[in-house]
């Protein structure tokens, strides 16, 4: 039987597209710190830019390019015309892509649609995706599951939104003993699950914990780039909720920051940086300091808002980017770029 729909989820949902589209919602002050890294040019790099190859296999999936199309949205109409491009976009240029929380599909059966891309996107990597906070409120193996098989996912995004949920005012508090949880779906899913944060980045003790327990990636999701506190101040429904929030603004680990210290709490775990990723330069260091894959949204979602046409060119642009970054350091491979040299202010910080 099809479930009514809450208005207040879908109204939320609405809110955070609306908010993300229209507001500044980045950090104040904070930067990811790469645009602090620099790689050191080789005018002599002896590779022809045509053979850079820019392809890797992850979780027995083929990828064209070490790019992510991070976990937003769902729930609503608009999200799922925006799904259903960026899916559409991701098939063609072979990429991974992550879809928002699916948790308003679990409990409204009507919003499943609004999730599922696999009619446009048969062969993509594809993430589902739940709230870890969700297993302290009575989700667990049977929801993530469904979670999977409504859209044909090939891993489980756990995402961690511990700032988030305590500055909303009707958010999930209850952060307790959540590792033990955790380690029980690990065991019990026959898919890989993914750690990822939302903004705010993993530190190295939460990522040694998770590879503890079971987690096969981590998405550090680190702070300079969209603040979700600052989204939940443009969306407080009182002064006191937003001055609450408003604190926060500048609250997370950096990106750069959050890469080393997840690849020195879990260094065989694959990594996927993400957080305030502007372009193929960034996607780059990221590699170079030992991620996986590089994860963008709002880059993503404001060019599929615009057309697909502006999406698919946004893509092309961060592959050209990136494949000339690596020619310009001399990395032919994602495995060379791995172990180029970054540096800042004259000191080599990897490599």
């Amino acid at each position: 039987m099809t479930e009514v729909t809450d208005p207040q989820i879908s109204r939320r949902k609405a809110d955070h597209i609306r908010i993300n589209l229209e507001e500044n919602v980045q950090f104040p002050r904070v930067s990811t710190g790469l645009e602090k890294l620099y790689f050191i040019h080789q005018a002599v790099p002896e590779i022809n830019l045509s053979e850079v190859d820019l392809s890797l296999e992850l979780f027995g999936r083929k990828l064209d390019a070490p790019l992510l199309i991070s976990s937003m949205i769902g729930g609503t109409e608009e999200a799922q015309q925006l799904n259903l491009r960026m899916a559409e976009a991701a098939q063609v240029h072979r990429m991974a892509m992550g879809l928002g929380s699916q948790r308003a599909a679990i409990e409204h059966s009507d919003l499943i649609p609004t999730f599922q891309v696999r009619s446009v996107a048969p062969d993509i990597l594809l993430f589902a995706n739940l709230g870890v906070v969700q297993f302290n409120y009575g989700y667990g193996p049977d929801e993530c599951r469904r979670a999977i098989d409504m859209v044909e996912a090939d891993a489980l995004i756990l995402h961690f939104n511990v700032l988030q949920e305590a500055v909303q005012p009707e958010g999930d508090t209850n952060w307790s003993s959540l590792l033990n949880r955790i380690e029980e779906v690990t065991r019990v899913l026959e898919v890989p699950v993914i750690a990822k944060e939302v903004g705010w980045g993993f530190s190295e003790t939460a990522a040694r914990k998770l590879k503890n327990v079971g987690i096969s990636a981590i998405d550090v999701a680190g702070a300079g780039g969209t603040s979700w506190s600052e989204v939940e101040y443009h969306r407080a429904p009182t002064a006191f909720h937003a001055r609450v929030a408003r604190a926060f603004a500048d609250w997370g680990i950096p990106t750069a920051d959050t890469i080393r210290m997840v690849a020195g709490g879990a260094p065989d775990l694959p990594i996927f940086a993400s957080g305030g990723l502007k372009d193929g330069i960034d996607v780059a260091k990221c590699i170079a300091l030992g991620a996986t894959l590089g994860g963008m949204a709002g880059v993503y979602l404001r060019a599929a808002n615009s057309s697909y046409e502006a999406l698919d060119e946004t893509i092309q642009v961060i592959k050209a980017q990136l494949r000339i970054a690596m020619q310009c350091v001399g990395a032919s491979t994602l495995a060379e770029l791995r172990e180029t040299s970054l540096f800042s202010e004259g000191k080599a910080i990897n490599g």
